[in-house]
């Protein structure tokens, strides 16, 4: 009984340390480019590149693959770089929880419409929970007080179905570590490319550089090695859910870091967004059943 605890415990805190540092991203990036500290390209070439090093080196130590290198694939590779990329240039002009929301409300969207597409059955209640979060996403750039700017909510909205399509490929690997690792690597070729065209807007404080090496080395490099540890332990449709707190925790960063205030639209559309998903996926997982 003591190990069974002992093991929820464990796994409890890799799931909550996971979803943090997904959620410390979204402070971090805001962090550095709304006080001036960075801007979108070099941050994003500083997270990948530090986020390719941080995978490697935890790849090594696991001792797992010795030649990371060759895993990955270079599909993948570009839509990591496309999600990153986007992500950073849309919090130009996005609080830290509004982004966080679009995000990951994009991202299971593209998740939940590629299960359509794949030809399984949508019940009616999935399509409510689907019509609820988009009717979510919509409220939230309608004309009115306080709305998040439209080019960076479509940003945000093409990294959200960058990073669905790549966890779609990724779903496929029998070596998700490895083949992060080898992603991150290889993503570093699109964003050598890309920044060429803002080699000269391209200006990180050191406080900048300190804030792109943590969200690369843990929110991204520790933070997706310790959720690939606690898949295992929980069921695909619990993993999506669990997903949903991210904008939260990202909101509650954002009040304790960034001095950020929330909303009453942004509080309306997450609950229209992240309930509409969770309908969904909890159908899913009753089907499943």
């Amino acid at each position: 009984m003591q190990s069974v605890v002992s093991q929820n415990v464990k796994i409890f805190a890799l799931v909550a340390f996971a979803l943090s540092a997904f959620a410390l991203n979204s402070v971090l990036c805001r962090m550095a480019l709304g006080f001036d500290e960075a801007d979108p390209a070099g941050f994003t070439l500083v997270r990948l590149a530090s986020g390719a090093i941080a995978m490697s080196v935890i790849l090594a130590a696991s001792r797992k693959k010795d030649h990371f290198f060759i895993c990955g694939k270079w599909k993948s590779a570009f839509f990591l770089f496309a999600y990153a990329f986007a992500f950073s240039f849309a919090y130009l002009g996005l609080s830290a929880a509004t982004g966080a929301l679009i995000l990951f409300g994009s991202v299971q969207l593209t998740m939940l419409a590629a299960t359509k597409f794949r030809g399984e059955g949508v019940r009616p209640s999935e399509w409510f929970g689907l019509l609820l979060a988009i009717s979510g996403l919509i409220y939230l750039v309608l004309p009115g007080l306080h709305k998040p700017p439209l080019f960076n909510f479509i940003l945000m909205v093409i990294a959200g179905i960058s990073w669905g399509i790549y966890t779609l490929i990724g779903q496929s690997s029998s070596e998700p570590l490895a083949d992060t690792a080898g992603n991150f690597v290889r993503s570093l070729t699109f964003i050598l490319i890309s920044s060429l065209f803002f080699i000269h807007e391209i200006n990180l404080s050191l406080r900048g550089w300190i804030l792109a090496v943590a969200s690369g080395a843990v929110g991204s490099g520790l933070g997706y090695a310790i959720w690939y540890a606690a898949l295992p332990h929980i069921s695909a449709a619990k993993a999506a859910t669990l997903q949903l707190a991210v904008p939260l925790i990202a909101a509650f960063g954002g009040i304790v870091f960034l001095g950020e205030t929330l909303s009453a639209r942004l509080v309306f559309a997450s609950a229209l967004i992240l309930g509409g998903i969770g309908i969904t996926i909890y159908d899913r997982l009753q089907m499943a059943e």
